[in-house]
């Protein structure tokens, strides 16, 4: 998708907001013995109550209204009677659709009392997620966003899984450019538009450099296991700079 007007950003906002809102709500209540189910309950009312529809369930048929996915666990996660134990790191990725628009959104958190490093790992995957972001401007080549994650990851010690990648979003949950890498790509030659809609999701590991399938169709685990955060922003390249519009409401 690639914004025209004010509508259209309004537009993208507001399912945006819904999305950053259930995050939220979702977050405050990871602790041990809450179960994913619960949590995925969580993310239903809040969508609901923005009039927002999941959009993994709507387009694929997911089984969940979120993809949660907790420490082996790095994406598309079932939700279901798993319990969070102190040490998980669970991952929250919500997208949903509200008026014709779609907006796609995730974050990692540790469930506390963990090791310095994972918190270090989830304070960093989000920082790797702004670099990304900070390399977004209309007329700057797509692979600048990869290349300033790579130069994150690298500096601070990490891994990047490089077959999880960025993706075009607006108008559909998944739509061109698709396949936007965030590791350095020196394929990648396409070049960001002006009102470019997409999101920036780097995979930030402890030694993980893949996804790999699962007992289930869904569900990927990091390979070789090693501890995984993700972090998730739908933006839009503006002359004036990457707006993001999955902000929580204030």
């Amino acid at each position: 998708m690639t914004v025209t007007n004010e509508d259209e950003l309004d537009g993208l906002k507001a399912i945006g907001r819904a999305v950053a809102d259930a995050i939220a709500a979702m977050a405050t209540a990871v602790r041990p013995g809450v179960t994913t189910a619960e949590l995925d309950e969580i993310a239903g009312r809040v969508l609901d109550e923005a009039g927002a529809i999941p959009a993994p369930k709507a387009t694929y048929g997911f089984p969940g209204v979120a993809c949660i996915s907790v420490s082996e666990e790095i994406a598309h996660g079932i939700p279901g009677d798993r319990v969070l134990k102190v040490g998980d790191l669970v991952n929250l990725d919500v997208s949903a659709s509200k008026d014709g628009f779609f907006a796609d959104s995730g974050a990692s958190f540790a469930v506390s009392p963990v090791p310095a490093r994972l918190d270090r790992l989830c304070r960093d995957g989000r920082r790797a997620m702004w670099a990304g972001i900070g390399a977004v401007a209309p007329g700057r080549p797509l692979a600048g966003v990869g290349r300033a994650v790579g130069a994150f990851a690298r500096k601070n010690g990490y891994t990047l899984v490089r077959n999880l990648g960025s993706h075009g979003v607006g108008r559909s949950l998944h739509e061109e450019p698709s396949d936007i890498a965030t590791w350095p790509d020196s394929h990648e030659r396409r070049v960001i538009t002006d009102g470019l809609v997409f999101t920036v999701e780097p995979f930030l590991s402890l030694g993980a450099e893949w996804a790999e399938d699962g007992d289930d169709e869904w569900t990927l685990y990091s390979e070789p296991r090693a501890p995984t955060v993700q972090f998730e922003h739908t933006i839009v390249a503006t002359r004036n700079g990457p707006v993001v519009v999955t902000l929580p409401s204030e």
